[in-house]
């Protein structure tokens, strides 16, 4: 099993390759035969013969079987050598190489009486330095009418003789920054300064205590707790802070006492802007140490863990360079073996406006929700906000534990992407799609008519379903009722499309782009669920039934989606039809300037309706904002930038929470170039939270005074 699980971690680059000779066989020998590879050997050892032992040896080294090689060696030579430490010979040269796998080919064996040699030529493949190539030859001797290995360290590499060893000195070349569209940084180059004390050298525990308060933000009983009880003589390290903040307090941080360390690092910008999108770096985890060690990497670096720091790691790194060197005992340089020059990592240019992704965060603030932002006509994600928000920053400042614990101990999980990983109902944000049903499937109009009483019987008294405008609508049209959200004219139109075919409203929730993931290649997203007949008969082994439809209609019952599918069907309904694949990864750009691009616009669907149909639901969500009866014109009157969109409220199977607060739409209405999605967790109302909030997205992104957001109105404003 053993062999098994070391040929599945064995990788094999390719790079260029050195020669070492070996010592010929002695002239006497009386025996020369070509060799001829033959079958593994059977786990009982077969120490009969010289080919089987060196058969044996060669493939357990092969697939690191050192268990099996040390068994093989001469049972003198094991008398002396401790299988730990010829183990340690082996894996200490194949890790300062980066060595992946080694392949071993048998040349000839010559035997003499009781000595026999078998020469071989031995290739390991490296992830630093590619193919390393030797030709080498394994000793053996019979003792006590047995073969064994008669080995020494040069059986490893034909050069580690006389306490020779391996050296390696590496070129790291500098990760490479990450920007918006526009090249403002997300992820960029930053000098770190871990400010600390040596407690003997304090001259004035006052006065240091109050500078290091002033310069990083921590308490005197944080600071003192840091130090007290240490080695007088010893650096102690209290925080990290960038490279500018110690500029800042330079005359604070120069008294006695007070000592700084600075060493390259990464800073995100804004407090850690598009933190879910740009992810951080950090020391390699240990329990992937020997994967990247084996990649070329020194084992010091510091890695993308999370985001396109993540995704992006080969792209940013680059590949180191280094030279491999023989030394002897004393650390005199022996030989030179290869030399590998290091590839600059290129930068990763992005589709986020930093602008418009800060002006989200800032308007989500720390609340539970998520803010897409989508070009309308390529499907580039502009904006892609999840909350509450987190510094990336803290997982870069080593010293900043208390930071990074109240992140990942935070029961708001703000590590979670909620607009990609959260689902939730949609609400009547729903209903453009139920609208879209009706007109193409439902043989409804723009004018059909409505009556809204504030309450709908359709399936019975018993079953009594209200409108949100609890005293109605009274006579509507479809159209109208869409800018209203009129929550009788929909269950009404539900009807209707659950007696065309009960799997029609659910049809076309997944033509919406519903139901499935969007197609991001970068991140993971969650498909969300369209439920049907045939799910629900499979789930909980019951048929669908009307009041499934009906409840669907409206964005509720079984319905998930995430922000971002919601962001990309607002912008599908923008752009006249066109559902696109989003991304976040526009390019990827060398140091010299060179440009590859990553991704461009990739339509993979239309939306299932005439432009005739497309227009009338276009005029509706504009009257959701302008209309006298629209549910969110008063939250955008004064805005001199067109909106159209549509609020929804989504409730919960928990009666005591407050509903998600919902508004999608796009901007400006009449020329349409950004679609978004606003989600708040249990806010409430969509016109009393996420419209508001979408409004001020806009402002921060425009430049325009922010409008601060209302007070919850005692009585429902529009769902």
């Amino acid at each position: 099993m053993r062999k098994h699980i070391l040929c599945l971690l064995l990788v094999t680059l390719i790079a260029g390759c050195g020669n070492t000779p070996t010592t010929a066989p002695p002239a006497a020998a009386t025996t020369t035969v070509a060799y001829t590879p033959a079958p593994a050997p059977s786990p009982t050892l077969d120490v009969a013969t010289p080919e089987s032992v060196g058969r044996g040896f060669l493939s357990a080294w092969e697939v690191g079987d050192y268990a099996e090689m040390y068994a093989l060696l001469l049972p003198s030579l094991r008398a002396g050598l401790a299988q730990a430490d010829f183990e340690r010979a082996y894996r200490s040269a194949l890790d300062l190489t980066t060595a992946i796998s080694v392949t071993l080919t048998p040349q000839t064996l010559s035997i003499d009486k009781d000595n026999a040699w078998i020469t071989f030529t031995e290739v390991w493949h490296t992830g630093l330095f590619g193919d390393l190539q030797a030709a080498n030859q394994l000793s053996l001797v019979k003792e006590n009418a047995q073969w064994g290995v008669n080995w020494h360290r040069d059986t490893i590499w034909p050069d580690l003789v006389s306490g020779a060893t391996f050296a390696v000195e590496y070129q790291i070349p500098p990760r490479a920054n990450i920007y918006d569209r526009n090249g403002a940084g997300l992820a960029i180059p930053s000098t770190i300064v871990t400010v600390g004390v040596i407690p003997q050298q304090i001259q004035d525990e006052t006065a240091v205590l109050n500078a290091l308060t002033q310069a990083l933000g921590l308490t005197v009983e944080k600071i003192q707790s840091t130090y007290a009880g240490q080695p007088a003589h010893w650096f102690i390290p209290i925080q990290d802070i960038p490279g500018e903040t110690s500029l800042a307090y330079n005359d604070l941080l120069s008294l006695p006492g007070i000592q700084r360390r600075e060493r390259t690092g990464r800073l995100y910008p804004l407090d850690g802007v598009a933190s879910h999108v740009i992810g951080w770096v950090s020391p390699i985890p240990a329990e992937r140490y020997d994967t990247y060690r084996q990649r070329g990497y020194r084992g010091d670096e510091l890695v993308g863990i999370a985001g396109l720091e993540a995704w992006g790691e080969s792209i940013l790194a680059g590949t180191n360079g280094g030279r491999l060197s023989i030394v002897g005992a004393d650390g005199t340089h022996i030989k030179s073996l290869v030399e590998r020059r290091p590839e600059r990592g290129r930068a990763i240019y992005t589709t986020l406006d930093r602008e418009l992704q800060h002006s989200a965060e800032r308007a989500l603030g720390e609340r539970r929700g998520a803010i897409v932002a989508l070009d309308v006509q390529t499907g580039a994600i502009l904006a892609l906000t999840s909350g509450p928000h987190f510094d990336n920053n803290v997982f870069i400042r080593l010293t900043d534990t208390w930071s990074r614990q109240m992140v990942l101990n935070d029961p708001n999980l703000p590590l979670l992407n909620r607009a990609l990983q959260g689902v939730y109902p949609s609400g009547s944000v729903f209903k453009i799609i139920t609208i879209a049903a009706g007109l193409e499937a439902g043989g409804l109009t723009a004018e059909s008519s409505f009556f809204c009483p504030g309450y709908w019987d359709g399936l019975g008294e018993m079953n009594r379903k209200v409108c949100w405008l609890e005293t109605g609508h009274g006579d509507i049209t479809l159209k109208n009722g869409l800018s209203a959200s009129c929550n009788v004219t929909f269950y009404e139109v539900g009807r209707i499309l659950n007696s065309v075919a009960p799997d029609t409203l659910s049809t076309y929730g997944r033509t919406f782009g519903f139901g499935a993931k969007t197609g991001l290649q970068e991140f993971a997203d969650a498909p969300g669920l369209i439920p049907d007949p045939e799910w629900k008969q499979a789930t909980y082994r019951e048929g669908w039934g009307t009041g499934d439809t009906i409840n669907l209609a409206i964005g509720q019952g079984f319905l998930l989606v995430t922000p971002l599918q919601v962001a990309r069907m607002m912008a599908a309904v923008a752009n006249n039809g066109t559902l696109y694949r989003p991304y976040v990864v526009d390019r990827v750009v060398d140091s010299s300037g060179n440009v590859e691009p990553i991704a461009q616009p990739q339509a993979t669907g239309r939306l299932p309706i005439s432009q005739a149909n497309l227009t009338i639901i276009q005029e509706a969500l504009y009257a959701v904002t302008t209309a006298s009866f629209g549910t969110a014109t008063h939250r955008f009157q004064g805005l001199n930038i067109p909106v159209a969109g549509k609020t929804g409220t989504a409730e919960q199977p928990d009666k005591d929470a407050l509903p998600h607060s919902w508004f999608a739409g796009y901007f400006p209405a009449d020329n349409p170039q950004i679609a978004m999605a606003v989600l708040v967790e249990n806010a409430g109302e969509g016109s009393t939270v996420a419209a508001p909030m979408f409004r001020q997205v806009i402002e921060g992104y425009y430049g325009l005074p922010i409008t601060p957001l209302p007070t919850p109105a005692a009585v429902p404003e529009g769902d």
